[in-house]
Formats: structure tokens, C-alpha cells, sequence
């Protein structure tokens, strides 16, 4: 079991809650969440009628394909499937940290998204820095020997011996 961070959890909720726009409800983080309404509901604001059906009330399995159906509208929003948490982890509280992080990266996500403009969770996203260098640039350091090259400043192991041998100074 991985180490839970309470105070990411904590963000994550309110960051849901912002977006969904209801009152923050009393209770555990895993309990909130773990019939998946509430994931499919997120996902409906971020992404409108991205989860066609959500099942409030049935069966354990039912419930687990709330999560399913959030999972397959966070990859198809852009979350990268490593950061996708197992239902099992949830529904099952196998693993809640990792339930946390991979919320904390959906909200991360939205920040790509220019239709969004609601709330976001997290740093801001880095954008793409390209950088162009002229030919005269990439050319300059064509006669420079770096150190990464193997020049060691004259350095030799001369005198050491043999392999296995102490060095005698």
C-alpha cells in the first residue's frame, strides 16, 4: 500500500466539488467517490455527454462500470492511460493515493483544454518552447573539445600498477 497524501485527496475533492458546482460533502475521500457518479458527473461538466449512461443505485458490477465508463471519457479527454488509476483501486480501496494522483492529473489536464474555463488543479501545464539556431550557430562549436568528449586534463592512470593493485603515492 502506497503512502496516502490526505491534503492532495482534500484539493482533489475541492477541485471536483468547484467544478460540479454542489457543496463539498461530508466523509472519506475513497467513500465519496466510489460509485463512480460523482467521476461520471465530472466528466460530463468537463466534457459534455462524454458518459452517456451513469448508474446511481445497482449492483457492485454496475457501480464498477460508473468507474470504467469515466476511465475510457478521462483517456478520450487526454489523460495518458499510465496516469489512469484500476477500478479496483478504488472501488475495492487498493490503492487510493493512486486514485488522487491520477484526479490531481485530470485537473491538471483541463489547463490544455481552451473551452475550459472553469476551475483547474495543479501547476500550469509547460507549453512547447522550440528553439531555432542558424547554421553559423550549430557550426560554432564544431573544433571544441568538451569535456564530456574524454579529455582529462592530462590525467593517466600511469604508475598505478596492475588491476587489483593499490595505488602507491
Amino acid at each position: 500500500m502506497s503512502k496516502r497524501n490526505k491534503e492532495l485527496e482534500g484539493e482533489v475533492l475541492t477541485w471536483i466539488f468547484q467544478v460540479l458546482g454542489e457543496p463539498l460533502p461530508k466523509g472519506e475521500f475513497e467513500d465519496i467517490l466510489r460509485d463512480g457518479v460523482v467521476l461520471c458527473n465530472l466528466m460530463n461538466k468537463l466534457a459534455p455527454g462524454s458518459v452517456k449512461k451513469i448508474q446511481a443505485k445497482g449492483t457492485n458490477f454496475q457501480l464498477m462500470e460508473n468507474i470504467q465508463r469515466f476511465q475510457q471519457a478521462a483517456k478520450n479527454y487526454g489523460l495518458p492511460q499510465e496516469e489512469i488509476f484500476q477500478t479496483a483501486d478504488l472501488f475495492e480501496r487498493r490503492n487510493i493515493s493512486q486514485v488522487a494522483l491520477s484526479l490531481f492529473a485530470l485537473g491538471r489536464i483541463t489547463q490544455k483544454h481552451p473551452e475550459w474555463t472553469g476551475p483547474t488543479l495543479g501547476p500550469k501545464m509547460a507549453e512547447k518552447n522550440e528553439r531555432t539556431f542558424t547554421e553559423e550557430q550549430l557550426r560554432a562549436s564544431e573544433g571544441q573539445v568538451n569535456l564530456q568528449m574524454g579529455y582529462n586534463k592530462g590525467a593517466s592512470q600511469a604508475g598505478h600498477g596492475g588491476f587489483g593493485n593499490t595505488r602507491h603515492m
